[in-house]
């Protein structure tokens, strides 16, 4: 690879990641300022959508930052930030319900939230050291340490993957709760997929940013090997 085509190459890894987050603050923006007409907030979304799946053991609890909305599995709590937990906008009803989504596959047990989860420890591991094992196989002229790097790595690529989806099925199931809960209207599904896909967006980017490292990885080491 050319030193122009690595910069190009780069600047891909830069612009992709930059410009899937921009897309979620920007449509989290414009939809943050319009109100659904059940006026809930993204706690009482989230509440409602819990009990009515019978996840009345799942608790809701507010935490700092923006867009910092997470399900944490271990402790069975839906953690919303402050925006969404207060705001009754569709960004607030979007965000919420998609948390939610991950609390009911935990629930039904869903294959690939399981897979991901096992997968946590081997990305880690994987994202942490990968790139020095690479970079010494390379250095010393050990391409089995390199390609040891190699299949760390893949283990966290594998992860990025697993997640999307995890990630997509959760916003379909928030689509499903909002609508036939009642949160949202026929004239209001529009605007809120776009709050889910603008979201969906950034684990997209970060598979392929991940997935392009990978291939980078692999032609470097083949590279090496044919010199």
């Amino acid at each position: 690879m050319g030193l122009g085509s690595y910069l190009i190459y780069i600047a891909l890894l830069m612009i992709i990641p930059l410009w899937a987050q921009s897309r979620v603050k920007s449509t989290y923006k414009k939809y943050s300022k319009v109100s659904t007409s059940s006026m809930m907030t993204g706690a009482q979304v989230a509440r409602k959508i819990l009990d009515d799946n019978g996840l009345y053991d799942v608790e809701i609890q507010e935490t700092k930052g923006m867009l910092t909305d997470h399900y944490d599995p271990r402790k069975k709590v839906v953690r919303l930030s402050t925006g969404i937990y207060h705001g009754h906008s569709m960004s607030s009803s979007a965000v919420a319900a998609h948390e939610v989504g991950h609390a009911i596959q935990d629930a039904e047990s869903y294959a690939f939230l399981k897979f991901r989860s096992a997968l946590v420890p081997v990305a880690n591991f994987g994202s942490n050291i990968s790139f020095f094992l690479i970079l010494a196989g390379l250095l010393l002229d050990m391409t089995g340490l390199a390609t040891i790097g190699v299949i760390f790595f893949a283990g966290a690529v594998l992860f990025q993957l697993v997640t999307l989806p995890v990630e997509f099925d959760a916003s379909n199931r928030a689509m499903a709760q909002l609508v036939s809960t009642g949160v949202i209207r026929n004239n209001e599904e529009r605007d809120t997929k776009k709050v889910l896909n603008a979201a969906a967006m950034t684990y997209v980017a970060a598979a392929l940013v991940a997935v392009a490292e990978l291939i980078r990885f692999i032609l470097m080491i083949v590279a090496s090997n044919q010199e």
